[in-house]
């Protein structure tokens, strides 16, 4: 097992945004985190990356405990955030930006080799990567996000809203480029997404969360199936707003 998650629990001050949470991720897999806005999604990522710690629970990646290592450290052993909003380096140029992810890598060849691999994956960033980073469009940063975070040689990559403000069209790319970069390199992916459609259509394991905690997970074939996930996040239920996306919960939902 990759990424084991056991009964992780977080709290913003008096609030509990996330708790009783049991996640697995295997080597190689996608796994698709679904939910309205306020499930605890980002809460849950933020805290396997280091950025916020947790109250309780055990995070185990590739069997060692990490829930109370910096995020340095985390990011280290090979477990890599790319952020929700992208957060490039808007003034650094694109190589620049890539070069950022390599930071601490000493394998000059292995980086060169995954350089290449990522302009090949994107090659719209070979094409800019003398232009500041700042100057790219919406889809652009987030291939420059996904792909500096790859320069940092992870086991697993953690996305947390790629979609986020892109065009169907631009939607469609970014996934296919994620499935291949897992069937090309083993990289395993944990992806936060409320575009529930293309989440499920490319992951493996599917989870949703509902008020920080996981009502339901099954694989995301099976998922897309289930009436309640159909209506809620796949076909106009009262959860999915003008936008497209799923909003909060109107009502509980018994998950079958």
């Amino acid at each position: 097992m990759l990424l084991e998650v056991r009964n992780l629990e977080t709290w913003y001050g008096p609030i509990v945004a996330m708790q009783g949470v049991n996640l697995k991720v295997d080597e190689g897999q996608i796994v698709a985190v679904l939910g309205a806005n306020g499930a605890g999604k980002t809460t849950l990522l933020n805290t396997l990356a280091g950025v916020i710690d947790p109250f309780k629970g055990q995070v185990l990646f590739r069997g060692e405990e990490t829930q109370r290592l910096d995020p340095d450290a985390i990011c280290r052993r090979g477990m890599v955030l790319v952020p929700e909003g992208r957060q490039v380096y808007p003034f650094l140029s694109v190589a620049e930006n890539l070069g950022m992810g390599a930071y601490a890598r000493r394998d000059r060849d292995n980086v060169a080799r995954d350089l290449e691999r990522v302009y090949g994956w994107f090659p719209r960033l070979r094409e800019r990567e003398r232009q500041h980073a700042g100057l790219l469009s919406g889809g652009e940063q987030q291939m420059l996000a996904i792909g500096r975070a790859f320069m940092s040689a992870p086991k697993l990559l953690m996305l947390d809203e790629p979609s986020l403000g892109l065009a169907p069209r631009l939607t469609r790319e970014i996934f296919a480029i994620v499935s291949r970069i897992r069937d090309e390199t083993g990289t395993a992916m944990l992806v936060v997404e409320q575009n529930a459609a293309v989440a499920l259509e490319h992951g493996d394991i599917g989870y949703i969360m509902e008020l920080g905690r996981v009502v339901a997970h099954d694989s995301c074939a099976a998922l897309s199936e289930k009436a309640d996930v159909r209506e809620a996040y796949l076909g106009g239920g009262s959860l999915v707003g003008e936008s497209g996306t799923a909003q909060r919960w109107k009502r509980r939902r018994t998950w079958r």
